[in-house]
């Protein structure tokens, strides 16, 4: 174990529910002695500032643009106050969701806390350095000069392909060890001089925190981040070797997304603890790097962060819609969750540019505004409440009661599927089973009469599932793992001994069709 011992650290809605019943938290600055380590508290928008009439059409834009952006949740904090927290079915409050690579900030984030509790002596440190027991392969020059700042920066200098998919990323995962794959990996480009999007960078980050305090990634969150932030229930995925996944798949509840933000509007400092130096803050959130042209609604990346330059906001950001934005001018954070969409940027853009930022008409408080509030209240109701109404389905056809239970046996394929069978023995739903390559399996019921099933699925995450035959011989199904981000069709089309499986992701992972043969 590799650690520098120092003897001093660094110095330096319910919100809806509120607003309808007058349950509020008088106006005060985040600067008080408030902190929100127990809960966040909640204020009327109107005490902090914030205009709940423009607050209650933004509910209404976001609902009205779904197929843009399948927006899960949204959380405003304003002054250190909830003044909107608003959850789209079938999501609901207080269930966990995956931050997707909101997670790499986290990451990041731990590698500045190593720093600050004497792990790591800086961001300057060789990454070759922290592996002294490993064989490494194509070590030249470049690899040696290597550093912690160029992983955080996405400056490695690594061969990594990320486009139009994560390639490497996927081949390090099928790899036995994530890490020794991604150390071995050639180099193209001097550290610190080429901006490259590759995940098994942070990944690396979350075994050099496992290297210099002898603790996994989530171990070492869970002592030295998560208590003092009173985040607490988290889950993060391993890899082999006992590594949480430093690029993603952190799930957690978005009120506790939002300490993360609010911990960095505060430069690190939490309720009286310097949780992280100051000038990590700085450079974490700074403009280290200037993005290549083409990047939505952001213009540089700092340690693993995104910043805005001309509206004077940074963001961690995630596939599908996974958000922390800190606005440190308005004093405010907003926290999405979502489930993908065909423009989610667009929207998230005019969200904020058209509606939440215009809304904080003032750093004092407004006038009450009692009817304005009540239907911000009853907005963020409505849109918790199923959309769908019952249908009578048809008929099953012939081949329904043919297919019934049977196991298929699928070929290989990017999602990692073993096998699944269909059951058919009630009119409005069927059972839907999944076996995956990792030995895990999921039962799913499957609404045949439009409404979605609400069920567990992967991780203990609800899921909601519906399906239909599309024709005599095809079951459709429509898979949203909601908490899990991802969005399945999958498209079954049965024939003999056999089943073709059209199957497409529909937040952005792409596409495959692959076949199956009944199980002998």
């Amino acid at each position: 174990m590799r650690k520098i011992h120092s003897i001093f650290k660094a110095l330096v809605i319910f919100c809806s529910l509120a607003v309808c019943l007058g349950l509020t938290a008088p106006a005060v600055s985040s600067s008080s002695s408030y902190w929100p380590t127990g809960g966040w508290r909640t204020s009327t928008p109107e005490e902090q500032g914030m205009d709940s009439a423009v607050l209650a059409k933004a509910v209404d834009f976001l609902q009205e643009k779904k197929e843009d952006f399948n927006v899960h949740s949204i959380l405003i904090i304003r002054n250190g106050y909830m003044v909107m927290d608003a959850y789209f079915y079938p999501f609901t409050q207080g269930s966990l969701h995956d931050l997707a690579s909101v997670t790499k900030s986290f990451t990041s984030t731990l590698i500045g806390v190593a720093i600050n509790e004497g792990y790591v002596a800086s961001v300057d440190e060789p990454v070759l350095e922290f592996f002294p027991e490993r064989t490494i392969a194509n070590v030249d020059a470049n690899k040696e000069g290597m550093t912690l700042e160029d992983l955080l920066t996405m400056r490695s200098g690594f061969e990594c392909t990320n486009r139009p998919t994560e390639v490497t990323l996927f081949q390090m995962m099928g790899s036995p060890d994530w890490i020794q794959f991604t150390l071995d990996l050639p180099m193209v480009e001097t550290p610190g001089t080429q901006w490259v999007y590759c995940s098994p960078n942070p990944h690396l980050l979350s075994g050099i925190i496992r290297e210099v305090s002898g603790m996994s990634a989530l171990e070492f969150a869970e002592e030295h981040l998560f208590s003092p932030l009173g985040i607490s229930g988290v889950d993060w995925t391993y890899g082999p070797g006992g590594n949480n996944m430093g690029w993603g798949d952190i799930r957690m509840t978005p009120h506790d997304m939002a300490k993360l933000g609010y911990l960095y509007l505060h430069e690190g400092s939490w309720d009286g603890e310097q949780v992280l130096p100051p000038t990590w803050v700085a450079a974490a959130t700074g403009s280290a790097v200037s993005l290549p042209p083409g990047f939505p609604m952001v213009d540089y990346y700092g340690y693993l962060w995104y910043l805005n330059s001309s509206e004077s906001y940074y963001l961690a950001d995630g596939r599908g819609g996974q958000r922390i934005l800190v606005l440190p001018d308005q004093d405010m954070i907003v926290v999405t969750t979502g489930g993908g969409g065909r423009n989610q940027y667009g929207v998230l853009e005019t969200l904020l540019t058209s509606y939440i930022i215009p809304a904080a008409e003032s750093g004092a408080p407004l006038a009450p505004n009692p009817d304005a509030a009540a239907l911000l209240g009853s907005k963020v109701q409505q849109v918790a409440e199923p959309l769908t109404e019952r249908r009578s389905p048809p008929p099953l056809p012939e081949i329904a009661q043919r297919v019934s239970g049977k196991r298929y046996v699928l070929d290989a394929n990017p999602f990692g599927l073993a096998s699944l069978s269909l059951t058919f023995e009630e009119e409005d739903q069927a059972l839907l089973n999944i076996a995956f390559m990792d030995g895990s399996q999921v039962d799913w019921p499957v609404g045949l009469d439009n409404v979605f099933r609400m069920s567990p699925g992967r991780h203990g995450l609800p899921s909601a599932i519906n399906g239909s035959w599309e024709s005599d011989d095809t079951f459709v199904i429509h898979l949203d793992e909601i908490g899990n981000i991802n969005q399945f069709r999958i498209r079954s089309t049965f024939e003999d001994e056999g089943v073709t499986i059209e199957m497409q992701e529909m937040t952005g992972l792409g596409g495959a069709t692959f076949g199956g043969k009944v199980e002998e």
